[in-house]
């Protein structure tokens, strides 16, 4: 056994571990708590030595490594790693002989990863929302010029496999209108279907879909949301509405894929004569860090604004019944179902609360200190988002629901 001679481990956290391709070499990046700091360290690994220390990336919010580097295949000099350090995440090429870096993607728009390399042309294949925010497509990615090339037919939301040189492609891809597909793309982007799904649903009775967008509540950002009309759905009538919720980091709801990736439980609860509506607020995953940075110090807070600007859409709609509105989620979205019957306890008559978070002292450190710092640096913080406090202020119906499986959010919480 070898053991790393890092410095010193108390207060730092060690994650994406990655080998040279001969072996011989442990890259590895290391962040402080306040996890603002991100430092790319080599270390022998015969000896536990360390190496050097090839990149460096501050933020005044947080950093957050969340890929190791990958080799190219054709050259054991040069690695790509992905950062977001002008705003989005991108690739970028870091060449060990010269001890520089390059940006390879750059634009408003997030790669979504890295599915593997085209050896004989020497590319990245890359999933990315270039085309729409809502979107997961996959691109070709030329590896001295950045340029990019379509691997499939724009629309969607794409999960590509490679084989294993990279020159094809098995895509397996959903639209808002199209159930499922499966096809074998090759690198010249000519397709070929092998398999297409029917509609499930097409012999039940199932709810209009759609999707839209509205501005947050900084008056600018468009946020993307989901609607699901009951079904018959007469204009005429008011419906009680459910605003179902997650709406913290790494996550989103409303994509491109079929029905706008709506849930079995949607389209049942439609059929009950329920209107669904599910909005994107700022905070959630794969549109830039400022987007997700918003929530810094203050997790639910800028969510909640968010998701009130929803409900003044909601409220705008003739067929909607304000006095009949409910909200729901799990975990992050259970944390928000309180804090949205806490705050705006004459808006929502009742809420369902999975699994939520009650008081972020209590969360796991990593993910907490993250997104909020420690309670004794940002003590505000903790005493603003605390629904302990808001205890006193519910009004409606509230059920919540917990699982002792629940690694993170502990019974303690309920």
């Amino acid at each position: 056994t070898i053991y790393l001679k890092t410095t010193n481990p108390v207060n730092r956290y060690f994650t994406n571990i990655a080998w040279s391709p001969d072996n011989q070499t442990i890259y590895m990046f290391e962040l402080n708590r306040d996890q603002n700091d991100c430092e790319l360290i080599s270390y022998d690994a015969t000896t536990g030595e360390k190496r050097e220390t090839l990149y460096h990336e501050t933020h005044s919010k947080y950093v957050e490594p969340l890929h190791p580097i990958q080799f190219l295949p054709w050259d054991n000099n040069k690695f790509i790693f992905q950062s977001e350090r002008d705003g989005f995440n991108h690739l970028y090429i870091y060449d060990l002989t010269k001890k520089t870096y390059t940006q390879l993607t750059k634009g408003n728009w997030v790669v979504m990863g890295v599915l593997g390399f085209n050896t004989k042309d020497k590319s990245i294949l890359i999933q990315s929302n270039e085309a729409s925010p809502i979107q997961k497509n996959t691109y070709s990615v030329n590896t001295k010029n950045g340029k990019r090339t379509p691997l499939d037919n724009g629309k969607g939301w794409h999960t590509a496999t490679p084989s294993t040189s990279g020159a094809y492609i098995l895509d397996n891809y959903s639209e808002p209108d199209v159930p499922r597909v499966i096809a074998i793309t090759n690198a010249k982007n000519q397709s070929k279907s092998l398999f297409v799904a029917d509609n499930p649903w097409k012999d039940y009775q199932v709810p209009e879909y759609s999707c839209g967008t509205i501005k947050a509540a900084d008056g600018v950002t468009d946020l993307y949301y989901r609607m699901v009309k009951p079904v018959n759905f007469d204009t005429s009538k008011k419906y009680p509405t459910i605003i179902y919720v997650y709406g913290g980091p790494h996550a989103h709801n409303v994509d491109a894929r079929w029905n706008y990736c709506s849930r079995g439980w949607e389209t049942y609860m439609a059929q009950k004569g329920y209107l669904l509506f599910i909005l994107d607020n700022r905070g959630s995953e794969n549109r830039g860090r400022e987007f997700e940075q918003a929530t810094f110090r203050q997790l639910g807070q800028i969510e909640m604004q968010d998701q009130m600007k929803g409900v003044e859409f909601l409220k705008s709609l003739p067929y909607v019944d304000a006095n009949k509105m409910g909200v729901h989620g799990w975990s992050f979205g259970g944390f928000m179902t309180i804090s949205l019957m806490t705050n705006y306890p004459d808006v929502f008559k009742v809420g369902v609360a999975g699994g939520p978070v009650i008081d972020w002292k209590w969360y796991e450190v990593m993910y907490g200190e993250r997104y909020m710092d420690t309670p004794q640096d940002n003590p505000e913080g903790y005493e603003k988002t605390s629904l302990l406090n808001k205890a006193k202020d519910l009004k409606g119906k509230l059920q919540i629901i917990t699982g002792y499986n629940d690694d993170t959010v502990v019974p303690q919480h309920c």
